[in-house]
């Protein structure tokens, strides 16, 4: 559909305070998402739960809108608190034995390189690699293993790896493939069956443009027998309706991750957030961010900074990095905030994340302060 029918102003308020980029870190909700959760909580401070029927239904549509986003079925569809329960969910899950061996990556952002390197004290065998390694050495390093974990997009460099080509490197050695999108989820297609990804997490409160404390877990449901629930409460059963059950019977989808009462205000912001993105549409969503981001590192270089890593169409996504020897990249973004444009300091670099709902002015702002 594209996005030349939104008011840009009316659907991203924030735009009226700020030039915002600094969706990697934590975005500003989307109007919509902030309005459905206002409408819960004042339906939950007048009515309580009376209308319980439509928050099932908002579980529902959730599961609907995030199965769309990466090609999977709503049963395969987990509701979880963030991306970490996601990984955790997996790694804990699965019964590792000691001499197994899993492929993971040093750039990692902590939530996907810790719980790995946890495993090597349970004898699992952790092979790191660099995500700028080539396929070949991937390739190599997939024989024998039992999984392989990487992230859709670095959340330092923006590095955006080929997930539909290391999919194809685990299914030649049989080697579970789990993908951590949070950067990714929103600005680029995702399709779990054509790219043979078993699991994948994400949260909701960076591309996708909705709440903290909310996010999508998706589990292949050919490979849910093989992660075993380890948050266990009342809601992992199948007849968990029926409060005197007492049969353990995981249910039949991705609900048996699934512990107890969800995040309800959570599910309505989120829900209503990916239900814009598909209404934008993916790949005009992508298509901008890079535009944007491309746009940004032009300026930058032009102003004498140095890009972290060089950007091509293949790689490049809506996260860069920069710096300039001899200056404090906190008080660059300092210098930023006081006109008004986010970014955030990581590691000595300045990184900036544009989305697709932000302006060339907004970039030229962001630009101009920088000069």
């Amino acid at each position: 559909m594209g996005f030349n029918h939104l008011d840009r102003d009316q659907e991203f308020p924030v735009t009226r305070n700020l030039a915002y980029f600094n969706h990697a870190a934590v975005a500003p909700l989307c109007r919509r998402a902030s309005e459905a959760m206002k409408g819960l909580s004042d339906d939950a401070c007048m009515w309580g739960s009376f209308h319980y029927d439509q928050w099932l239904a908002c579980y529902d549509g959730f599961r609907s809108a995030a199965a769309q986003l990466i090609g999977a079925s709503r049963t395969e569809i987990a509701i979880t608190k963030n991306t970490s329960e996601g990984i955790a969910t997996i790694q804990m899950g699965l019964d590792w034995k000691a001499g197994d061996k899993v492929v993971a990556f040093r750039e990692e952002f902590p939530a996907n390189y810790f719980p790995w390197l946890r495993l090597e004290q349970r004898g699992v065998q952790v092979e790191w690699l660099s995500i700028y390694d080539p396929l070949e050495k991937i390739d190599k390093a997939c024989a024998g293993a039992r999984l392989l974990s990487v992230s859709f997009v670095n959340y330092l460099s923006g590095f955006r790896v080929d997930l539909k080509a290391i999919g194809e490197i685990c299914k030649r050695h049989g080697c579970f493939y789990f993908v951590d999108a949070i950067q990714g989820l929103g600005v680029f297609p995702i399709d779990v069956r054509d790219m043979g990804i078993h699991a994948l997490a994400a949260d909701g409160h960076k591309w996708l443009l909705g709440p903290e404390g909310c996010a999508v877990l998706f589990v292949a449901q050919e490979v849910q027998d093989q992660v075993e629930p380890v948050e266990f409460g009342w809601t992992n059963i199948a007849g968990y309706n029926d409060y005197s059950c007492r049969d353990m019977t995981l249910r039949g989808d991705a609900g048996r991750y699934e512990p107890g009462t969800l995040n309800t205000i959570g599910c309505y912001g989120l829900r209503a957030s990916m239900e814009l993105i598909l209404e934008v549409g993916v790949e005009s969503v992508g298509g901008s961010v890079m535009d944007l981001a491309g746009r940004v590192a032009d300026g930058v270089v032009e102003r004498g900074y140095r890009l972290m890593i060089d950007r091509t169409p293949e790689t490049g996504s809506g996260i860069l990095s920069f710096q300039k020897d001899g200056i404090d990249s906190r008080l660059v973004v300092r210098h930023l905030k006081d006109a008004r444009v986010t970014a955030a300091p990581r590691q000595g670099w300045v990184r900036v994340s544009p989305h697709f709902y932000n302006s060339v002015e907004e970039v030229d702002r962001l630009l101009e302060a920088l000069a």
